[in-house]
């Protein structure tokens, strides 16, 4: 069976699966083991003037080990492969996470707040609705890329073991890779490393909001607007989405009680969002997953 079709399968089953309780509450996910190791890793290495140092190694055998795995793991057959990457894509329960702001919303801003602080590293306490709708939908476009689209893209190129090395260095970003005094040196390698894996999947990511939207037209405009924001690659998916839908995103927002002056993302958009935008933006990852799903169909096929 081929990589694309090994894809396509692992696509579907996800989408009908997501990420069934059941069983996550019996056994870790891989993403929960792989979390553990790099906590280890950085209670282990992360001290000294050789922080910086032993990040880059660390990361170093991070990959060599993730790949090695997929590598072992897909000796066991194109079944086997299917499942592991099945419950290493992210897409119903993205749309499951997102929904549940908007459907949250409806009942009370407290609600809302709740919700979207799972989703969200920003200061959620003091959020009106429109704060708390646009970071439910900033998180939908930035996931849709990290989480879907990103792992599917280094499973075509490099199979089980590339999408292994994608999830290792993705997760190891999320919890070494800030700019604080404690990982500044120590995550630097992953942030960077991370930076660089996600330069392509971004932008595929935004060419699949724009395309079923019909805003392709406004590529330049998207270009600009992906700019705008501090991540070289968040900015792609959230510049496609906020046109997509016609919102005004990113903006303003509080970290650790300190607000951070960041410009808006198409400003010319709605600034009042609310639950029906969010319920707009999870209709678009659907239409963003199905592009992709198609494409990997004529993969399989030619």
């Amino acid at each position: 069976m081929s990589i694309a079709a090994l894809l396509f399968f692992a696509m579907i089953l996800d989408a009908i699966l997501g990420e069934p309780k059941w069983l996550w509450n019996k056994v870790p996910h891989p993403t929960v083991l792989m979390g553990n190791l790099i906590k280890w890793c950085d209670e282990q290495y992360n001290s000294g003037e050789n922080a910086k140092l032993n990040g880059v190694l660390t990361l170093l055998a991070l990959v060599a080990g993730a790949a090695l795995l997929g590598y072992i793991i897909s000796l066991f057959g194109g079944i086997v492969t299917i499942l592991i990457t099945a419950m290493l894509l992210a897409q119903k329960s993205l749309v499951q996470h997102v929904q549940q702001v908007a459907d949250a919303l409806r009942i009370s801003l407290d609600e809302g707040r709740q919700k979207v602080a799972m989703i969200v590293g920003r200061d959620t306490g003091h959020m009106d609705q429109p704060a708390v709708a646009r970071g439910a939908i900033e998180s939908a476009a930035e996931n849709l890329s990290d989480g879907v689209i990103a792992p599917a893209f280094w499973f075509l190129v490099g199979g089980l073991p590339g999408l292994m090395v994608y999830k290792i260095v993705n997760t190891a970003d999320s919890m070494i890779g800030y700019k604080t005094e404690q990982h500044a040196d120590f995550g630097w390698a992953s942030a960077r490393f991370d930076d660089l894996l996600n330069l392509i999947p971004a932008r595929i990511t935004a060419a699949l909001i724009a395309l079923p939207a019909g805003v392709h037209s406004q590529w330049r405009n998207i270009i600009a607007d992906a700019k705008l924001h501090r991540s070289p690659n968040a900015g792609w998916p959230e510049a496609a989405m906020a046109r997509a839908i016609d919102i005004a995103l990113s903006g303003p927002r509080a970290y650790e009680g300190q607000m951070q002056d960041f410009p808006f993302v198409h400003p010319a958009g709605k600034q009042f969002a609310g639950p029906s935008d969010i319920d707009a933006a999870c209709s678009m990852l659907w239409k963003a997953w199905g592009i992709a799903l198609l494409f990997t169909t004529i993969l399989t096929i030619f």
